[in-house]
């Protein structure tokens, strides 16, 4: 007797290899067998026109305290993950909370209508209090260089000390200790755009000797600065130094990098060449998102954190020098009607709204505009810049998994929130529906490869991301012919179409289409888990 048993689908197991007919037992949290299976079941799945793939691994996410909040997960469930990797961009936003790290995760929370609070501070009790809680899916975290310097040192933009990185590689090497399965930065953004290459081998080395993946926000995709082959140069240097995995996060071409995509993952084949465990990660969209403060605000005037900013904004001439930033940023995105407001609790009235279309309510320039917003609250934006061309290279590369850098969220609650990037929402049924079915650039097995056991590879987990007798139940029953995302920059919070059913651990999660309220999503902590 099994308790579900999934029938007459074609099982495309996540090797890449080719689809074939075959029945699925679960019994448990276990698959059981694969093959013509004449056992009865508890339940009896009919897949009949139907593919039958692993779960999948959202290699890239920022789900950090959502579960708190709300343990749905229904915009990635109707995906098909089962399974997210989170506390990346070197922002493990729940831990470790000392300082303005509290901080600065409190103002994420405020994004949504939550009261909300995290009541620990250390990572070993953030893991702890992550079990405890409801979730529709599996999570897995890694521990951010960001959070811990900021942590240490605040928002200051000198190197730490002696002492102060001996603390730095103790917050580290306790949250790897406690369960995080990597370290991630966000070199790029403030407080870790501050720090050097030998401070993040330093830290690097403790995931490294655990066999962990380190995995980079690289210094610049393109825009500005360090630019886009330095900042992979350097993440893989990092992997020469300590011999630890890479993963270039979200890799992307902008501003003059763009039609540069067959080069930079050149140059990722030959870094494997020379022994370097490197590879990527995609969302299938041309627009960016994150908060102002750590994606158009100077570097420089972030010194010091949000009020020291405030300060410098106040005065007037380095309120015009803010502003002629702001101004070439928006230049090198194509223009201010390329940015939205995400999200903006302060005045939501501005959320989805271009900041063209801010500027004009205010009767203002762009850039004024932006900083008349970043005076009340750090305004979460959607950036678009990226070349369809260079997205669809890389989506298509072997080595690049897919990610979504979104959240898990709901379309009715406390999560529903914002204007959020489409992608926390559509970003595996978009991947399927225009890089498989519309642009034909690979197979639906290769598709579900990069879907699911490449990303379970990067990671190092054993049990998860196959179909194989002896694995985890995570399972997504898809039609091939109408998976597709539905949501919109303008209208994100609507559920994707074409995942009938979803198991996670051997419970259904998604049953006909529907989110049902099943909550048998584990921490995983170990390879093995």
């Amino acid at each position: 007797m099994f308790d579900i048993l999934i029938k007459n689908g074609r099982v495309i197991d996540g090797s890449g290899s080719p689809a074939f007919e075959a029945d699925v037992a679960i019994a448990g949290d276990r698959i059981a067998a694969i093959g013509k299976i004449e056992g009865q079941a508890k339940r009896t799945v009919d897949a009949k026109g139907l593919a039958v793939t692993p779960g999948f691994i959202d290699l890239h996410t920022h789900s950090d305290f959502q579960f708190f909040v709300d343990p749905s997960a229904d915009s990635k469930t109707t995906q098909g993950v089962t399974t997210e990797f989170m506390g990346n961009c070197g922002l493990s936003m729940c831990a470790p909370l000392h300082g303005p790290s509290r901080e600065d995760m409190d103002t994420r929370v405020d994004w949504y209508d939550t009261k909300w609070r995290a009541n620990w501070t250390g990572f070993p009790a953030y893991m702890e209090a992550l079990e405890k809680t409801g979730k529709a899916l599996n999570v897995i975290t890694q521990v951010g260089h960001g959070t811990v310097r900021k942590a240490i040192l605040g928002m200051e933009t000198r190197a730490p000390d002696e002492d102060e990185l001996k603390q730095m590689q103790s917050l580290v090497a306790e949250a790897l200790d406690a369960g995080a399965l990597g370290l991630s930065t966000g070199l790029s953004m403030p407080p870790a755009v501050y720090s050097t290459t030998l401070e993040v081998i330093t830290l690097a080395r403790e995931a490294a000797k655990r066999g962990l993946l380190y995995s980079s926000h690289i210094r610049d995709s393109g825009d500005e600065g360090a630019g886009l082959f330095v900042s992979v140069e350097e993440a893989l240097e990092i992997g020469r130094r300590t011999g630890v995995k890479v993963q270039v996060s979200h890799l992307k071409c902008n501003g003059a990098t763009r039609g540069k995509a067959d080069k930079v993952l050149g140059r990722i084949e030959e870094a494997r060449h020379e022994g370097i465990d490197a590879a990527a990660d995609q969302y299938p969209y041309i627009a960016a998102s994150g908060a102002m403060s750590m994606n158009i605000f100077p570097r420089w005037a972030m010194a010091g954190g949000r009020q020291k900013a405030l300060e410098r904004v106040k005065d007037a001439d380095l309120r015009a020098a803010i502003r002629e930033h702001l101004d070439e940023r928006t230049a090198s995105i194509g223009g201010a009607e390329k940015l939205m407001i995400a999200s903006y609790p302060i005045e939501r009235q501005y959320e989805g709204k271009t900041v063209v279309q801010v500027a004009k309510d205010m009767r203002c320039g762009p850039s004024e505009a932006l900083l008349r917003l970043f005076e009340k609250f750090d305004p979460q934006l959607i950036l678009s810049g990226m070349a369809e061309a260079d997205v669809d290279k890389i989506a298509a590369h072997p080595l690049v998994a897919v990610g979504s850098d979104g959240n898990s969220l709901k379309a009715t609650g406390p999560l529903s929130t914002g204007n959020p990037h489409p992608r926390s929402y559509g970003t595996f049924p978009r991947f399927f529906a225009q890089m498989v079915r519309e642009k034909k650039l690979m197979s639906f097995e290769e598709a579900v490869r990069k879907s699911t056991s490449l990303p379970a590879e990067r990671i190092g987990l054993t049990k998860r991301g196959r179909l194989a007798p002896g694995y985890f139940a995570d399972v997504a029953v898809i039609n091939p012919e109408t998976i597709v995302d539905r949501a919109t920059f303008t209208a994100p919070h609507q559920y994707s179409v074409g995942v009938e059913h979803v198991l996670v651990n051997g419970a259904l999660a998604v049953s006909n289409g529907k989110p049902t309220s099943e909550t048998a999503g584990r921490v995983i902590k170990t390879m093995q888990g």
